[in-house]
């Protein structure tokens, strides 16, 4: 099943409400209103756009307000001039990104009145990745994060979040990029089974900065990502990478939303999934709203899915959201399908086992990926998760490929 270019819906502003002072709020069923006010972000039901692949089931305890959380354990590896502390109350929102943009990060807000503060200053070029290696200290009650990193002016900075062990955590992110800064950040999630971890990950772009993500979600029982981006001002460019490996009853979703809020602004994304299991089920929603204000800006968007057996469940959805007729380009494809019969015919009559050349062919699909995330430490732990997850599956698992 294939989706190439599809059609262009045109958004309006809808009123004359202030998003962050500054631009009028757009009415919208895929990306709604953001705000710190708990009572903004009603329990789901399930049944909402926003929430109808989520199985909210599942995530029950991150979305009441009254239960007792815990942290996760975090080990910082910090080069040298990039500093770590936190900041409280009023602090926290001066210094975030923007307000909660669902339940799930509102949530984290209210039962957490701190958050961790990584900066990297103004025109400091690193040659050491920032870690930040948070660690699940048992799935058992849930977890509340808030993690802010600033990075300044003219920087260079590799940022690495990495994610192990067994929780339950709600958790909010914010990456603020400077003026001319120049940024890759990996996000790592190799959780236990038994884990969930749902976040908002919200992006702020300086003018001229360049901006590359790579998300990885290879573990856990259920994954959901919220992840956002907005342009302080022109020409900043951002791209964002991800892959996903989806089996054993998962569930792993990546909600996208990038708001082309400035002109000359760009962005790419491409996101990857390979899915096995009856009831395992990969979500992917990419939804780009191009301002009337942003004239001359560029976006693509991208996401493919590997079925590896029968049952597995794959949902693609991309979105254009356009108010101006004044940009340079803007599209997307969304691709779901088993695997190619000639990648596995040109191996198999080269002598390549059956088993061996579909896993050749799930590490060639990732290897674009993995290729972009420039630090080599991580692209090999990466490559070796993967790896990981192809020796679990059984060796009949291409009979419904």
């Amino acid at each position: 099943m294939s989706q190439e270019n599809g059609a262009v819906a045109v958004a309006e502003p809808a009123s004359a409400e202030a998003v962050g002072g500054a631009l009028e709020a757009v009415a919208s069923h895929l990306h709604p209103r953001v705000s710190w006010n708990l009572e903004d972000h009603p329990v789901p039901t399930g049944r909402e756009e926003v929430w109808r692949f989520t199985p909210v089931d599942r995530i029950e305890g991150l979305l009441t307000s009254g239960a007792t959380g815990i942290g996760l354990d975090c080990a910082l590896q910090l080069p040298v001039g990039v500093t770590a502390g936190f900041v409280e109350g009023d602090a926290v929102r001066a210094a975030a990104v923007e307000p909660p943009a669902d339940r799930t990060s509102a949530i984290a807000v209210a039962n957490t009145d701190r958050a961790r503060l990584v900066t990297v200053p103004a025109g400091l070029e690193l040659s050491e990745p920032v870690e930040l290696n948070f660690t699940g200290v048992g799935a058992d009650r849930p977890a509340y994060e808030q993690t802010i990193v600033d990075v300044g002016a003219g920087a260079r900075a590799q940022i690495l979040l990495r994610f192990e062990g067994s929780a339950q955590v709600a958790d909010k992110i914010d990456v603020r990029i400077g003026a001319g800064a120049h940024v890759d950040m990996v996000t790592l999630q190799d959780w236990a089974p038994d884990a969930v971890h749902v976040a908002q990950v919200s992006l702020l772009i300086g003018h001229d900065a360049t901006v590359r993500t790579v998300q990885a979600s290879l573990g856990g029982a259920v994954t959901r990502m919220l992840e956002r981006a907005s342009y302080e001002s022109a020409g900043g460019e951002l791209e964002q990478f991800g892959l996903y490996f989806v089996d054993s009853g998962r569930h792993v979703e990546h909600r996208l939303f990038i708001d082309h809020n400035q002109p000359l602004s760009r962005s790419n994304i491409d996101y990857r999934g390979a899915l096995q299991d009856r009831d395992s089920l990969g979500v992917w929603v990419g939804d780009v709203l191009i301002r009337k204000e942003a004239e001359g800006i560029s976006t693509y968007e991208a996401n493919k899915n590997l079925l590896l057996t029968q049952g597995a469940r794959a949902e693609s959805i991309p979105n254009l959201e356009i108010a101006t007729g004044e940009i340079e380009g803007a599209g997307h494809s969304s691709t779901t399908g088993r695997f190619d019969d000639e990648q596995l015919f040109y191996l198999r009559s080269r002598g390549v086992p059956e088993a061996e050349a579909r896993r050749l062919v799930v590490q060639g699909f990732f290897v674009e990926i993995v290729r972009r995330i420039g630090i080599p430490e991580v692209a090999e732990r990466l490559m070796a998760a993967v790896q990981r997850q192809l020796d679990a599956i059984a060796p009949d698992w291409g009979t419904g490929g």
